[in-house]
């Protein structure tokens, strides 16, 4: 009988451990992350942002007419045209240009690649 009651013991009390473990590793860690302090070397945060700036309205920065441009292939623009594309970019400020890129994303618009090397020197600021 006592050799019964000790075995009852010890599985209530690996009972116990169990639960309490699983309380701990079931459980997310929340961070305070901010959009605006994503940097480019965490994947998570950037792709986080995104999904959170998809459930957003678009924002754009005077740029409407470079929605003719959806869909076209970034390796495809003239010179005029990626110019366009460089008249917006410069007349932001380099903490805007990561949202402009986003809007860009959202809108369909691929940038130019004439001007994608300016585009991360500027995010990267």
């Amino acid at each position: 009988m006592t050799i019964i009651a000790v075995c009852l013991a010890l599985l209530a009390v690996l009972y116990l451990i169990f639960m309490i473990g699983r309380r701990h590793v079931g459980t997310p860690v929340q961070t305070a992350v901010s959009c605006a302090s994503c940097d480019g070397h965490d994947s998570r945060c950037e792709q986080e942002c995104m999904m959170e700036a998809a459930t957003r309205d678009i924002v754009y920065f005077d740029d409407e007419e470079l929605d003719h441009f959806r869909g076209r292939p970034s390796d495809s623009y003239t010179d005029d045209e990626t110019e366009a594309f460089r008249e917006v970019l410069y007349t932001m400020r380099p903490e805007e240009t990561k949202e402009w890129n986003r809007s860009l994303i959202l809108r369909g618009v691929n940038v130019p690649d004439q001007l994608k090397d300016e585009l991360v020197m500027l995010m990267e600021g």
